[in-house]
């Protein structure tokens, strides 16, 4: 299980990266851009992957193609969610997003319903409810940020998701998907910190190239971490992938609120547990 808490971690790293940006006066536009080199450089190196499946008939192009436009947007929308929501509800919104993939199984896939995941998918929705929910006294100088920029990166992330199962359906080794994936967003996200700093934000830098690498590193190291813990625990993914998902939000609630300071109220804290509650009946075997 070493594996899944070094994934939880870079994962929970990532969102700190994202949160310390604005103090340290890096751009996190530019920052995802060089995130992705860090990761296509090291997806090559250390995952070795074979790109003649990507030659076949079947190759699911669009698919891939979608991916690499919706990564690093989705990139920028959790930056902006980290800094305006926090990192507790920014991570609890991002893994609970695997309500939308579930529900793709359902129509898209073939899988089945049974009452365990449909209690799990009503519970995950008030959690996500809960999370977002600004009281008057949790009303703060964001105002409406605080809770679209949750709700984006929710449906962003679990559109992802939906994604990758196309995309592994077709047969495309995950390695290979990868690579794919993070070159074809590299441009995408130059375009995207280009058309910021035309609209007067920072200065292409080497701080915030480094910022980035730094951030693809973490970016990396989580879906590294992630996949060797499949290879050690070959016959328990469900194992794997709740005690990855249950890690991040614990981590990442324990980070916000003690690091950061990030502010809870009753519902907030309540919703927090419920998340927790259904990604475990999500995920189960």
């Amino acid at each position: 299980m070493i594996y899944v808490l070094a994934s939880a971690i870079c994962s929970v790293l990532v969102s700190v990266l994202l949160k310390l940006a604005r103090r340290l006066g890096l751009d996190v536009g530019q920052m995802v851009a060089w995130n992705y080199a860090m990761a296509a450089v090291l997806a090559a190196l250390l995952l070795q992957p074979s790109l003649a499946p990507l030659r076949a008939a079947t190759a699911p192009w669009p698919a891939l193609a979608s991916l690499g436009l919706l990564l690093p947007t989705i990139f920028v929308a959790l930056g902006a969610s980290v800094r305006h929501a926090g990192i507790v509800r920014s991570d609890t919104a991002q893994r609970l997003s695997l309500l939308i993939s579930l529900l793709a199984a359902f129509a898209l896939f073939g899988e089945r319903l049974d009452a365990a995941k449909a209690l799990g998918c009503a519970l995950g929705l008030l959690a996500l409810l809960g999370m977002v929910w600004r009281g008057e006294r949790g009303r703060d100088t964001n105002g409406a940020a605080s809770w679209c920029w949750p709700l984006l990166v929710f449906a962003g992330f679990g559109a992802i998701d939906v994604l990758f199962k196309r995309v592994a359906a077709a047969g495309v080794p995950l390695g290979t998907s990868l690579l794919v994936m993070f070159v074809l967003a590299l441009p995408v996200a130059f375009a995207l910190a280009a058309l910021q700093r035309l609209r007067g934000g920072a200065r292409f830098g080497a701080r915030h190239a480094l910022g980035g690498l730094l951030l693809g590193l973490f970016n990396f190291g989580n879906i590294l971490f992630f996949l060797r813990a499949h290879q050690a625990l070959p016959h328990d993914p469900a194992l794997v992938f709740a005690s990855m998902n249950l890690g991040v939000v614990a981590l990442g609630a324990l980070t916000g609120m003690l690091l950061f300071r990030e502010r809870l109220s009753r519902i907030n804290l309540a919703a927090l547990l419920l998340a927790l509650l259904a990604i475990a009946l999500l995920v189960r075997a």
